[in-house]
């Protein structure tokens, strides 16, 4: 799809937005797994099929193993089976199989503004079989390795510290400076941090990309009360992972919830990531 300024790539065969880029470059922010090209996933395997760009998994990552036989890889139709895809005016609509053990479909709708350097995406998930169950949209979008990855805490923050450790050890580097927490890829060991944030920045060399997903003022979160958390991974595959979260939602049969994620890629323009960030933040 392409605006005439920007342009996303979307492969139904792995489910995955796989890249949002300017129009007309062969290179963008999302990070694309080239050992995985020509690969088709399998529901199957033991091992993950780790592509690379933009998908949707069921929220908490701790009931996994409690709904399907497996804590890992993630559940077969949200991550290693293939969707449908749609043409609908200037919409691409995918449509995954109905997981086996959540009972549910994942629909996500893609669109890009008509002006504007911005990707939406709305992903569905909807209750088609099974049991009740608890469970929110998570979205995770996997990025080249960054000058810096950030997050714009709120003004009442949800974490003592602004932050929710969720790996054994900080980013070495990470720092909260005027309600903004700053962090870059440790090259030797994944890091993974959650916060209430609802926008989250990638910063590279060139471009600038802003992910929105606005938090809800009511509702549980999962992971202790999280939004939007940040995951590095280690040498030799760098790349670091933005990720929005939902409200849990008690399903049934029928029952539908949507999250809504805005993506905004633009040029750098401030020598200095945090400033680049900060002037982003006042428009």
């Amino acid at each position: 799809m392409s605006n005439g300024r920007v342009e996303a790539v979307i492969v139904p065969a792995v489910g995955r937005v796989m890249q949002f880029r300017f129009a007309g470059e062969e290179e963008g922010p999302f990070w694309e797994n080239r050992e995985m090209d020509g690969k088709a996933p399998d529901p199957e395997s033991k091992d993950w099929g780790n592509f690379g760009g933009d998908k949707a998994w069921p929220a908490p990552q701790s009931d996994w193993p409690k709904m399907t036989p497996r804590a890992w890889p993630p559940p077969v139709a949200f991550d290693s089976r293939p969707n449908e895809a749609r043409v609908d005016g200037f919409e691409v609509k995918l449509t995954s199989a109905v997981d086996p053990h959540y009972g549910i479909r994942v629909r996500r709708e893609i669109k890009l503004d008509l002006d504007r350097p911005v990707m939406t995406v709305a992903t569905t998930y909807e209750k088609v079989s099974g049991r009740p169950l608890q469970v929110g949209v998570w979205v995770i979008t996997q990025l080249k390795d960054p000058l810096a990855a950030c997050a714009s805490l709120p003004e009442f923050e949800r974490f003592r510290e602004g932050y929710y450790r969720q790996s054994d050890e900080l980013p070495p580097n990470l720092r909260i400076e005027n309600g903004l927490l700053l962090l870059t890829r440790d090259p030797k060991a994944s890091h993974k941090v959650g916060t209430d944030a609802g926008a989250l920045f990638w910063v590279g060399k060139e471009a600038v990309l802003r992910i929105d997903s606005p938090r809800e003022v009511f509702g549980e979160y999962p992971d202790e009360g999280c939004s939007s958390e940040i995951y590095t991974n280690p040498d030799p595959l760098a790349y670091v992972e933005l990720e929005m979260l939902g409200p849990l939602s008690k399903m049934v049969v029928g029952d539908r919830i949507t999250r809504t994620s805005n993506y905004t890629l633009l040029r750098r323009r401030e020598v200095d990531p945090d400033l680049e960030v900060r002037r982003l933040l006042i428009q």
